[in-house]
């Protein structure tokens, strides 16, 4: 090992004292010119975020409530379809990885045709989620076969799109200005996934029912919640609205997937000959085996698994605990509205004080607001105040984790200059393991609130509801994001780390266009 380290480093200095021709500086900046992304390229790029989030927003938020209350499926089914989902999707990302890796160069490049062909089916297998078959035996059935063919063929767009990240252009600069961009678009896809859902199905809430124990008590429907206007709408009209909501998402998806395909122009990877594809534990011991990999995996998993929870819950907990049944979906947008206009202040601030302090000081921000929702008395202004300050911390959990993950993998290519092609993978597993996990919590989180008594469609819950909801969406995230803020401390790329891997990556390939430049004129002078 240090006599492969030595030579690493014997190699780095000859690089670094490797003199430049005035060829070579030419080429350098032709190289330099080529690799800049105009605003149009980094527009048509983060459009192509977009569907991930709307999608995955409209399913984090409502799709549990559609399955209690909608689908009016038993809590333990419901869980059972959202872990089987999430832990399906999480095994998809390392095989859809290893196989894009695997992909041959086509004229549209490697990652586009992945995107493009698996489009068509993923919108329609995301139609059929919102859609209540007209039979009770087969619905966990339907739902959960559903839901896996959407994860499925969404990862078959999504883990090719975030390794494009590193073939829109070599320098670090622009990949991180492109980055900016799509997560900026990325959040606003959210607010269009929470507006879309929230809003269309807002305007068709069935009425809520009374429980034995509030009839038994003599509550009236008023008094439950019950609001006369409601009595209008059925169960059909919330079932149609969801349908429409789903059917515009779809839309939208397609049209993000074309102009996608048609702004960007991939980029073939190296002139260095790739590396040969390797099996599925091979790539776990090269990816896991990365240190700052590693730490970074393990950073996200906990905080993006405190914000998954938030997200999977919030909804139920604003219309059951807080008793805004028809404003929850308001709320949604508010948080998300919010996180969107944050995004260009957290790239500012990682690009002033860099990116693990902005880390720090993006989740630190939302713990406050996280442990005032549940402490203060239901009242919808300090709610909106609440989840208006709650954003700004929400977006930066949306921009750094892939902020970072690109300098890690140039991390990894200066420590192993001779391993290459390995992007997808870094990028599948980085998303293989949230997933998985995210799966469980939203699980058992389904399953403590049948546990603890869930009643669908209830004007009231039991209190041991409101208690889990409490723990689901305040004790459990502050808690997963200590733990996750804990691990960041020892992760070893800082700012000086990532200009000095910067360097370097120019210097390897100054290298190889010289090298190019020696070849083309020693087969003219031949």
């Amino acid at each position: 090992m240090a006599k492969g380290e030595g030579g690493e480093q014997s190699s780095n200095a000859s690089l670094l004292n490797k003199p430049v021709s005035s060829d070579g500086i030419t080429l350098a900046r032709k190289h330099e010119q080529r690799n800049r992304l105009s605003v149009c390229n980094k527009i048509c790029y983060a459009i192509g975020g977009a569907p991930y989030q709307i999608t995955g927003c409209a399913l984090g938020f409502f799709l549990q409530i559609y399955l209690l209350d909608v689908a009016q499926l038993d809590p333990f089914y419901a869980s059972i379809i959202l872990f089987g989902g999430r832990a399906w999707d999480a095994v998809t990302d390392p095989t859809v990885g290893f196989l894009v890796s695997r992909s041959p160069w086509t004229r549209f490049g490697r990652m586009l045709p992945w995107i493009l062909l698996s489009t068509p089916l993923a919108v329609l297998s995301y139609f059929l989620i919102w859609y209540v078959p007209p039979f009770e035996n087969g619905k966990v059935i339907w739902y959960l076969f559903f839901y896996c063919l959407f994860q499925s063929l969404q990862t078959c767009f999504h883990v090719p799109y975030s390794a494009l990240t590193m073939f829109i252009s070599s320098e670090q600069k622009e990949r991180d200005s492109a980055t900016a961009y799509r997560m900026t678009v990325e959040v606003l896809g959210t607010v269009l996934g929470t507006a879309i859902q929230g809003q269309i199905v807002g305007m068709a809430n069935a009425p809520c029912l009374p429980r034995p124990s509030d009839i038994i008590a003599g509550l009236n429907n008023s008094a439950a919640g019950f609001n006369s206007s409601d009595s209008v709408i059925s169960l059909d009209h919330t079932k149609a609205a969801y349908m429409i909501a789903s059917g515009v998402i779809c839309l939208i998806y397609v049209l993000c997937a074309v102009v996608l395909f048609f702004g960007v122009r991939e980029q073939k990877d190296s002139c260095r000959p790739r590396s040969e594809p390797m099996s599925f534990f091979q790539g776990i011991r090269l990816v896991m085996g990365h240190g700052p990999y590693a730490k970074l995996v393990m950073v996200f998993l906990f905080t993006s698994l405190g914000f998954m929870l938030l997200e999977g819950n919030f909804a139920l907990f604003c219309s059951s605990t807080l008793g805004f049944r028809n404003d929850f979906q308001n709320i949604l947008l508010v948080i998300m509205l919010s996180a969107t206009l944050a995004i260009p202040f957290w790239q500012w601030f990682l690009t002033r004080f860099g990116k693990k302090t902005a880390v720090y000081v993006g989740s630190l921000a939302v713990m406050p607001f996280l442990i005032l929702v549940v402490c203060v008395k239901s009242n919808l202004i300090v709610t909106y105040i609440v989840s208006l300050a709650a954003g700004v911390g929400v977006a930066s959990a949306f921009l750094l984790p892939w902020s970072m993950l690109p300098d890690v993998v140039d991390d990894f290519k200066v420590q192993n200059p001779t391993s290459t092609g390995h992007e997808a993978l870094f990028y599948s597993f980085y998303v293989f393991f949230t997933k998985f996990a995210s799966g469980v919590s939203l699980g058992v989180s389904t399953l403590s609130l049948d546990f603890a008594g869930y009643f669908t469609r209830g004007c009231t819950q039991p209190d041991e509801v409101h208690l889990t909801l409490k723990m689901l969406v305040s004790a459990a995230p502050i808690v997963l994001i200590f733990i996750g803020l804990g691990i960041l401390y020892s992760y070893p790329i800082d700012e000086d780390k990532r200009q000095g891997n910067r360097k370097l990556l120019q210097e390897q390939m100054d290298s190889e266009t010289d090298s190019e430049t020696d070849s083309a004129e020693l087969a003219n002078m031949v």
